[in-house]
């Protein structure tokens, strides 16, 4: 998992809990029935929206987004450029058996070395960034819709519980676990919301979005290496995919 998901959700859960220890005993802000509405009722509410497959599918690739670790473009330029030089010197059939660290890149290769068309070549890379950044995307929609839902859930907590406590305003003793089912149910609709779906939509869309800019910069690189472009062209024509204070081309 990269650090700033890390630190960024494990930050805003402790300082939760942290806030939650200062006003008294912990356990008062557990509350089962509370739990099972907003976490259960969120679960099942979401998968009636997609089918089985893709809801999993989805989580799957959630779990992946936050692992999934993303090449250094910088160092990849540099290892396309060397690639570009060797089938200058040597043709495409020279990249043959090369150790490319980039699966999407060695893909290309591949199909480089076959000898398809740059049109094929374009469309079958295309077609693989498009799948990724949809699956990318549904991920992102399901946990915006995840925390669209929560809160939902907690409304729907907090009514139950007035509803039980207005219903037994004769006996005093079940108004307290009857407001407690619907204070704690917005709670952690709130929580739930705000302090992990939300950010986690918003890091699979930045995890689309950065998975995109490489595969675009990998497909610009292969059809240039096809081409027989000069390994500088090629260098200083993937440097503008990254930003401006890094575009300067080193000194050899």
């Amino acid at each position: 998992m990269d650090l700033a998901t890390l630190v960024g959700l494990l930050g805003a859960l402790g300082l939760i809990i942290v806030t939650m220890m200062m006003s008294g005993d912990l356990m008062m802000f557990v509350n089962v029935p509370s739990f099972v509405i907003v976490f259960g009722g969120t679960f099942f509410a979401v998968m009636a929206k997609y089918g089985i497959g893709q809801y999993f599918t989805a989580l799957k690739t959630a779990g992946k987004s936050f692992m999934f670790k993303l090449d250094d473009p910088l160092d990849l330029i540099d290892e396309i450029v060397e690639l570009a030089d060797a089938a200058r010197k040597g043709g495409l059939l020279s990249l043959e058996g090369k150790e490319v660290g980039n699966d999407f890149l060695q893909k290309g290769i591949q199909l480089l070395v076959d000898g398809h068309d740059p049109e094929v070549v374009k469309t079958l890379l295309g077609k693989d960034k498009t799948l990724a950044a949809q699956r990318h995307t549904h991920a992102s929609r399901m946990f915006a819709d995840m925390g669209v839902m929560a809160p939902a859930m907690g409304m729907i907590g907090t009514l139950v519980g007035l509803v039980a406590m207005l219903a037994n305003m004769d006996d005093p003793k079940s108004i307290g676990p009857a407001m407690a089912v619907a204070l704690l149910t917005t709670l952690y609709g709130a929580i739930v919301a705000n302090a992990f779906c939300d950010p986690v939509s918003s890091k699979l869309a930045l995890r689309a979005d950065e998975e995109a800019m490489v595969k675009s910069l990998v497909i610009d690189a292969l059809l240039a290496i096809q081409a027989g472009q000069n390994p500088r062209v090629i260098d200083s024509m993937l440097r503008t995919y990254l930003p401006e204070s890094k575009r300067e081309v080193p000194e050899t």
